[in-house]
Formats: structure tokens, sequence, C-alpha cells
């Protein structure tokens, strides 16, 4: 629950819950469930509660307020509150604290385009001071949105004791954090080739280079290069960024391949190129002769004329190099270098003495803005990428272009502003990251991941091939690097806290943006004049990896504590973080302590759109997460995204049918267990005069003695879930827990209390029908607790009507913890309520019944109809003792008169037969599908016997045609030879039979049943319960119609089934009617009449 602001209330505006009615409007019950944790100030009382419980530690990874929250956040959301709320109801204090990122690029292009500010110089005129105003005035403009929806998704995190990173002491412990590093030698100043946004005129880190990559077009040239003691001999060199020829200052080819010497006999020109890439650029090899043939060394250091005249002053460039970074596998094998413009051409050029680390001699001929300088007199001013087509031209008519085409290919552009980067020289504060990485590494494997093979394969080999961090920006609304550095930029001092800058400075601040630290000055210690502050801020990303240190102000606050809270014992993001905030924080962490920064990690996938797309606004082809709240509710929302492939890494494709399904499969069902639970206790209360308080300890101690075999199974179910889900709880692993807890909803439903009805309707003895309810009621506060942390909303609502059922609390404290399900703890298993031969049992019968259901559904025969016989093959002895064991639970789950078990097959006459799984055939199969089919079809059943006995453990089952078939290759069909009223089906070692004719007296139970259920859908559809004093009247037409008949002599059997008076309504008295319908019913129309006793 966001919380802002704290609610008081009296008891006496507690809100109340009871039962709705036939369904449940989740949307609506769930807003009312938000209102009462106000009124309770729940989140604030779970905290006080917990006050002197062992902590659990939990960092929120921070986003951005200038966009809205989208379905990406509220799954990780979530995730963390699951987590958190688990840690709580297992016995810990856990802090909540919602963090905000609030510096960099996000905040600052959003400025840009509002201000049409398009470089340094409109900011300049603008002033620091009134730009980062405008940033601060947005950087919280959705946060009361945020709020909203976090609030709405039910989740409970601390927003009044939030942290930004714009607070100045948040800022502070930044600051603290750089000087430890500075000071352990971590941080320099370097000159790298870098990722670099024109759009928001900065580097960029290399992760956030890899965030945005896109298929574009782009032009792709082959230019030739005329040698100077030869000029009718030209190297060929292929490039897709011809911006970058005018700043050429070498070529390189790989000396070990082998290059060749051509006559281009349409052109009839000589060029050299990798013998290998020939095909490249020529289709035809009768389109060329090849002259000579040499390895690349041959070439090394021979001149080369220039492309274009701009800097054909440098008198060590124009040369060719040698190294074996130039590939077989595309372009030409000779590379052109531009030094400032590639990380390879600048490593290659420095080593081979073409340009050198001189700050003074870059030839990076580009502004902040990516635009030409005065230094390329032909293009001056035009944008890098405006330039490729007007410098394809000039090369054009100065004859040095042989060829030209358009290339699809994978490109980075800019995470924020979605313009293309390039790479470029500049200057830049790094963070030494690859003289750790195998400390990297090693607490990497301190941590435990969900799932593994994130942590294992996509991060680590992330961490080996790590390169130093750049963290400095050359922007404005970021934390100011605190570096003062005197004008020969030989004297550095690195400030580490705003105490340490009056110190130094004699200057108070209490704001550390750039407009209140620009200014000031430090007096040198050396003699050399007054110190200024670098213009650089810091890297967004080193701010959030500095979170766990600065959202609790250390070390200026909490010293003492901060052990207690680092590292985390648990935190979660999504797929995309692996080279964001998981890499940043283990890059902090390992340096300042050698220690992983958390304990255990949940990696989600992404969410996309239904077709499979990334979601887009623009697109809109997402639904409004507020929609979806209002229609289903958030609880389903959560259950939906918990239960598919995104809590195991992977992609989802958002269905809003996915989330309409977990109501009807889910919470539906779970509901109506609860309502009818509360209907048993009011018709007990009507009926026989007693009222039901729940009985934990008659509960426990009673079950010894408890003979009903589905009560047995139903708690001891319960032991073994509630250890399942602590095991895997134990091990952050939602994906296998949550469907778990889905399928024991429906074992609770479709199996107990279907199979118990009779018995919470008091119509076995009074005693049976207490114990009953008494389970029941146990059960369904169980999964209540169980499933706070995942469905808190339909939790609490549950919990709350079971509170009126259970005897009252004496003691103030022991009220106020049971004033929410999320206050509970998650129960404890007993194993002395453990049986695992009944859930074996049950597990089995279970298994037949489903067989038999579906014998059913394919002879089309109603439950409602009996029929006579039900026969269960198995060749192990001991499993049919457990289907024996619960007999009667077969004959009522199926409706059949007797259940026969048998271990002969052939005694039934049972054959079977093979069928290929075409899936997995046709692909192994081929062409020879057509054969292996006949062939698998026509094995005899002696020959599927054999294959059967062979077990799962061999492999191949059998070789067809030179296919090996394994089991997934074929399917086993069952059919009945001799008994011809039996129709078979079979799964998981059983046979099952069904007779499906039926005599008089069972197609007589079948209208019985068929009339009853017409009624009790009638008294549904009219609100109707079971206390009402109601009378049910009928009439048919044709009355000599077997429905009739039925009706008139089975009449008294009607009336205990519906447990109310049915009558001719020739009959009917003048009490007002409730509803009246009719309903053909086999070869009859039957009419009826209920009516309400005044």
């Amino acid at each position: 629950m966001a919380t802002n602001t704290e609610t008081t209330t009296t008891p006496s505006t507690i809100l109340e819950f009871s039962i709705a009615g036939e369904t449940l409007q989740f949307g609506n019950n769930e807003k009312n469930i938000l209102a009462y944790w106000k009124q309770i100030n729940a989140f604030e009382t779970s905290n006080k509660l917990s006050k002197d419980r062992p902590k659990y530690t939990f960092y929120d990874g921070p986003p951005f307020a200038t966009g809205l929250p989208h379905y990406g956040h509220i799954l990780a959301g979530t995730i963390k509150d699951t987590v958190t709320r688990w840690a709580y109801q297992t016995g810990y204090h856990v802090e909540r604290r919602f963090g905000w990122d609030c510096h960099g690029l996000p905040v600052e292009y959003e400025i840009d385009k509002t201000l049409e500010i398009k470089g340094p110089e409109d900011v300049a005129k603008m002033g620091i001071a009134t730009y980062n105003n405008h940033c601060r005035k947005i950087v919280m403009r959705y946060a009361q949105e945020w709020e909203d929806v976090v609030d709405r998704m039910g989740r409970w995190i601390d927003f009044r004791r939030d942290y930004k990173t714009m607070y100045p002491w948040f800022m502070e412990s930044v600051w603290f954090v750089f000087k430890q590093l500075y000071e352990k030698g971590f941080v320099y100043r370097g000159f790298k080739v870098m990722p670099y946004s024109m759009g928001c005129c900065t580097p960029l880190s290399n992760f956030e280079a890899g965030q945005n990559y896109k298929d574009i077009d782009d032009p792709a040239v082959w230019v030739s290069f005329p040698l100077t003691d030869d000029p009718t001999v030209k190297l060929v060199a292929w490039t897709t960024t011809p911006w970058t020829l005018p700043s050429n200052l070498a070529l390189c080819v790989n000396p070990n391949s082998v290059y060749v010497k051509i006559l281009d006999k349409t052109k009839n020109e000589v060029f050299i190129l990798m013998e290998k890439r020939l095909a490249e650029l020529y289709k035809k090899p009768d389109s060329y002769q090849i002259l000579e043939s040499f390895k690349g060394s041959h070439l090394k250091e021979m001149h080369y004329t220039p492309l274009f005249p701009y800097f054909s002053n440098v008198k060590t460039a124009f040369r060719i190099l040698c190294d074996d970074y130039v590939t077989e596998d595309s372009g030409t094998g000779v590379v052109h270098q531009a030094p400032y413009f590639g990380e390879d051409d600048y490593r290659v050029c420095l080593a081979h003495g073409v340009i050198n680390k001189d700050a003074a001699s870059v030839i990076c001929p580009i502004d902040a803005q990516c635009r030409f300088t005065a230094e390329v007199t032909d293009f001056q001013g035009q944008n890098v990428k405006d330039a490729d087509k007007p410098i394809i031209k000039y090369l054009k008519e100065a004859k040095r272009l042989v060829h030209q085409a358009v290339v699809k290919h994978s490109y980075p552009f800019c995470w924020r502003s979605d313009t293309p980067l390039i790479y470029r020289a500049v200057p830049s504060w790094f963070v030494r990251v690859e003289g750790m990485i195998d400390r990297l590494l090693a607490n990497n494997s301190k941590t435990y991941w969900v799932p593994d093979f994130v942590k294992e394969k996509r991060f680590a080999n992330w961490l080996r091939d790590a390169r130093d961090w750049a963290i400095s920006r050359n922007r404005y609304w970021g934390n100011p690097m605190p570096l003062w550095i005197s004008d020969d930029g030989h004297e550095v001092v690195c400030v580490g806290s705003i105490e340490e800058l009056k110190q130094l400075s004699g200057v108070s601040v209490d704001d550390l943006h750039r407009e209140f630290v620009d200014q000031i000055t430090i007096p040198s210690r050396l003699g050399k004049g007054l110190l200024r502050r670098i213009p650089e801020v810091f890297d967004c990303w080193f701010e959030s990896g500095s979170m766990p240190y600065a959202q609790v102000h250390y070390p200026f606050d909490g010293r003492r504590t901060f052990p207690d809270t680092f590292p985390a014992d648990f935190i979660a993001e999504g797929i995309d973080q692996t080279r964001g905030w998981f890499y940043t924080l283990l890059v902090i962490s390992t340096a300042l302590f050698d220690q992983p920064p958390f304990k255990n990690l949940i990696v989600n996938g992404i969410v996309l759109a239904s077709d499979g797309e990334k979601m887009s606004k623009r697109k809109k082809n997402y639904p409004d997460p507020m929609e979806i709240f209002d229609e289903f509710g958030a609880d389903a929302l959560r259950l939906y995204l918990i239960t598919s492939p995104v809590v195991r890494g992977e992609s989802l494709k958002f269905k809003k049918e996915g989330v309409r399904d977990i109501l009807k499969d889910v919470f539906l069902p779970w509901y109506n267990a609860l309502r009818l639970l509360i209907q048993s206790c009011d018709q007990l209360k009507v009926n026989k005069k007693v009222n039901f308080i729940y009985d934990e300890k008659r509960l426990y101690s009673s079950m010894s003695s408890n003979s009903n075999v589905m009560d047995t199974w139903i708690v001891s179910y319960t032991q073994t879930l509630l250890d399942f889900v602590r095991k895997e709880m134990e091990a952050y692993r939602l994906y296998t827990v949550v469907p778990r807890l889905v399928k024991y909803i429906d074992m609770l439903t479709n199996w107990y209390v279907k199979l118990n009805k009779k018995r919470f309707k008091s119509e076995t003895t009074l005693e049976d029908c207490l114990v009953s309810l008494n389970v029941l009621c146990y059960v369904l506060l169980t999964m209540a607790k169980l499933m706070a942390p995942f469905t808190p909303f339909l939790a609490e609502y549950m919990y709350q009507i079971l509170r009126k059922l259970m005897p009252q609390s004496s003691s103030s404290l022991s009220h106020e913890q049971e004033l929410s399900v999320h206050f509970q703890m998650i129960p404890k298993s007993h194993h002395s309520l453990v049986n695992k031969n009944i859930e074996r049992a049950v597990a089995a019968v279970q298994t037949v019944i489903g067989l038999g259901r579906v014998v059913r559904e394919r002879k089309v025969v109603p439950m409602k109809y009996p029929l006579p016989e039900f026969v269960v093959i198995h060749k192990d002895s001991s499993v049919l003792k457990d289907v024996e064991s619960l007999e009667d639970f077969v004959r009522e789950g199926l409706n059949v008169r007797k259940v026969t078990l048998s271990q002969d097959r052939e005694l039934y006459g049972v054959e079977m037969r093979a069928e290929p799984n075409y899936p997995t055939l046709g692909k192994k199969a081929g062409s020879k599908v057509k054969s292996v089919t006949e062939k698998i079809r026509g094995m005899s059943n002696i020959d599927v016997e054999k294959l059967l006995l062979k077990g799962e453990g061999e492999s191949p089952l059998t070789v067809i045609d030179d296919v090996p078939i394994e089991f997934e290759d074929i399917h086993i069909v069952y059919r009945v030879a001799k008994q011809m009223q039996y129709e078979a089906t079979a799964e998981q070692g059983f046979v099952v039979l069904l007779d499906y004719t039926a005599d008089a007296s069972l197609k007589d139970e079948g209208l019985i049943r068929e009339i009853t259920s017409r009624i009790q859908k009638l008294r549904k559809e009219a609100k109707v319960t079971p206390t009402d004093d109601i009378l049910v009247y009928y009439s048919v037409e044709p009355q000599t119609s077997e429905i009739a008949r039925v009706a008139l002599e089975q009449r008294e059997e009607i009336e205990v089934i519906i447990q109310k008076p049915f009558l001719p309504l020739a009959e009917r008295d003048q009490n007002p009617v409730v509803i009246e319908k009719k309903f053909p019913i086999k070869d009859g129309e039957i009419e009826f009449v209920i009516t309400r006793k005044l």
C-alpha cells in the first residue's frame, strides 16, 4: 500500500465485509479493501507490529517519474511486493521505501524538446540555474500517477520516507562513494572512443549503448585508395559510415589473409582487396582477372593518396597498417581507419604511431551536436548523418567511388532521444572496471539469481567483457562530480562531503547542484591559484548504483546500522538491468567493500503487446492498466503476470483474456467455496439453531479420529502444500509456487467441496456437519494467509469474512494483530496431519475419475445420467487397493452404480494400437513419414506391448526405416474388441472402461437430476438463499411424457434433494412469485414457478 498520509478513524467507521452474492465485483471490492487499509493504517500498523523482528532488507530500483508506469513496472512491483510480503509474514521486519531517479537524460531530453534547446550554446544563453529549475519542475511530473498505480495494484511501500537522487543528502553520499573510489585509485581521466548521443550531446556508457538497437538501412560505399608509389594500383575499402571518410588517416589489412591484385575488366582499373571478399564486389568471376596474390603483411607501411585534403599535413598518416581484427566475413578486407570515430581504429592507429595520446592533436572535426566544423570545409555545419549523401557525391566526382549500395543492419540508437549513436573520441572520467573483472565474477558467484541462467550466462558474460566505465556526462541536471582542478590540471582535490567543501572553500551550501557549486573555488595548496570544479556531472547510473549507501545517507547517518542493511536480502528488476542497475550495483560494491550488493535476485522478462511487438503508447497496442484494474481487479493482473513465463526471465505476450481467465478459473471457484461455507453456517443456524464457531485446536486434536477420508486428504494435502510453498519461496521460485497454489484451489473447489456438499448442508449428521465446516474453514483460512502475498485484496476479503466465524480475542494487541490477514504469519505445517497414503490414493482416484469424465464427454452422456458400470484396470495391485479404499468417491464422482477393479486387461478384450504423433515424428522422419506412419499403424497389440515393456529409460523404443522412434513420436489408442457396451481410454498406467448403456431406473435417475438441476439454477438466478422459505410448483406438457411421469412418481425424492416442497402448479397458493420459467427436457416441457411464503 503506497502511503503518504496517515488516516485515523474510530472503530465505529471500520468497513464491514459480507458475501456479495453469486459473483463478486472484484474491481470494486478491491477499492473497498483499499479504503479499509487506510482506515486501519494497515502499512504503518504492520511496521509497528514487526519493529522488534529480525530485519529483511530490500532495495527498490529507482524509476524515473518523467514517464507513466507501464506493465513492466507493474510486473516488477508485483514480484517485489509478493516477496517482501512473504518475508513479513514469515517473521521479518521489512523496510520498504520507494526510490526515484531524478537526474540525467530522461529529464533533460524532455526540457530540450519543450524549450527547443539544440546544444550547449542554448543552455549557456539561458544559464544553468534557469535550465535546472525547468528540470526540477518536471522531475516529479507523474509522481501522483505513480502513487495511484502502485497503491491500486496493492503494493505496500513507503512514499513518505522515499529517497530521491536529487535530495542533497543523497547527493552527498554519492560524493562520498566517489571519493572512496578516487582514493582507492579506481578513477582516472581518459580519452576514449565512446558511444555518443547526438540528440543529447553527451557520451554514453557501453551498457547504455546496448539498450536500443534497431534494424535500419544505411549507405554502403566501396572507395579506392591509390598507392603513392604506383597510383594506378588502388586498395578498395568498404564502409557503412561515409561521414567518417573525411577523417580517414590510415587503412588496415589482416597480415595473415591472402590479398589479390586484380584487373577490373569493366572499369579497366587495378584494385587490391582480400581474395575471400571478391564475390562481395564481383558477382561474375569473369568480370575480373587476378594479376597477383600475396599475404596482407606484404602491404604493410605502403602509403596511399588521401581521400580529402583536410588533414593531409599529418605526417604520420595515410599508411597501410596490419591487425588481425580485420575479418574475412565482411567488407573487402581493407578497413578504413578514422581513429577518433572507432574503438579498433583508435587502438590500431595508436599502436602504429599514426596518432598519440596528446589531446591537442585530436582529429575529430565535429561539434557537440555532431555537425562538421570549419576544418571540413566542404561539409561544414552539416550533421554527420545528413552529410552521407553529399560525401558520396563528392567521392563520385573525384572518381574515388568504386561501388555503392544500401545495407540493412542492426544499429544502436540513444535509449532516451531515439537518435542514432555515433562513436567518437571524447575526454571522460572513468572507473577502472577491467582490472576488477575477477573480483566482479567472484562476487557475482556469491549471489543467487532466479532464473539462474541469467546470472551464469548473460550477466557473467557481460562481466567478462566489461570495459572501464565512463561515469562523467557533459550535462547540467545531475550530481556534479566533486573534483576541483588547477588550471594546468596537475593539482586535483576530490571532495567527499558538504562539510569538507566548506572547510576547503569557506563556502557553505545546502544544495549540491551545478548552479550552487560551479562558482565555488578552492585555494591551491601548491601555489597554483584557485582550483575550479570540472564541468561534468555524474552518469545517473552511478547514482542508482550508489543507492544502497545514499538512500540511508551513509556514512553521515546510520554508520552503525548500515551493516545490518547491506548487502540487500533481495532485489528484483527486469532482464534489461543486467547491463544497467545490477551491473552498477556490483561494480560499486566490489570497488568499495569487495562484496556483492545483494544476496537474492529475481529477474523478470519483458511484457510485450499481444502481437509480440513492443508495447507502444503511440500504437496504443495494449490496454490501460487502470482499466484492467477496474474491470478484473489488480489481483487478477498480479496472478496472471506471476504465473506466466515472464517470472522465468522470458517474454510474455500480454493478453487481456488471460487476466479474465484468472477470475473465471481461480477466483470465482475460490470465492464460491467461501460462499458455500457462509451459506452452510447460516442454514445451520436457521435449521438447527446452532451457531458455528471455528475451532482450530479441535481440528488438530480431532483429525486422528476423523474417519472421513476427504477431510484427512485435504488437511494432509494442505500440510504438503505449506511445506512446498515455504521451500520454494525460500528459493525465490515464484514460477513453481503460484501454479501449485492455483492447483490447490482447483483441488479444494472441484474435489473436496463438490464431494462434501451434503455434509456442509447438514444432510448427514449434525456432528459430521460441524466437523466438515471446521475443516473447510481451516482450509480457507490457511489459503487466505498463504495467498496474501500473491493476491493481497482477495485474501484480505476472505480473511475478513472468515474472522466472523472465529472466537474474539480478549487482548488489545491480539485484536490489532487480527485486523488484517497481512499481519498474520504464514502457517507452519503439522507433520502429524500428513497422510501420504491417502494423498496417493486420492491422486489415483482423481486420475480415474478424470478418465471416466473424458469417456462420458466422448459418448455425450451428461453427468446427470447414472451409468451401470465403471471398470478400472491397472497392473499394480497396490494402486488398485488405493482406488478400492475410495471406491464410493469414484461412484459418486462419475455417477455410476458399480465400480469394478481388475489387473487383467485381456479379460475385457482391451487392445492397443499405436498412432503417429506428427508434431515430433514429422520433423524426425521427413520424407519417410508416410511409410513410417503405415508401419506404426500396422503394429499388432503384441508389438505395442513389447514397446511399452521397454520403459522410458530405454532409447530408442524401436527403429523404423532408419528412423529412431521414441515415446514422444507415438501415442497409444485403446479399444474394446469383445465387450461392445464399453468405451475405453487410458493414462498413467490406468485403463478405464465405461459401460455407457442405461436401464429404465438409471434413466429415471437422470431425469430426476435434470429436474433438480434446473430448480437449483432458477434459485441462483433469483438470488434465493437456502434459508429462504419458498415453494416450488411445476407443470409438464404433455402429461404423457417421461418427464411428467418422473416428476409425479419421484416427487418425494425430488423434495429430499431440493429440501423444499415440490408441488403441482394446480395447487399453487397466493404467495408472491419469485421467478417462473419453462424448460424443454427430453420428450416434454416443464414449467417451474417459485413463490416465497409471506
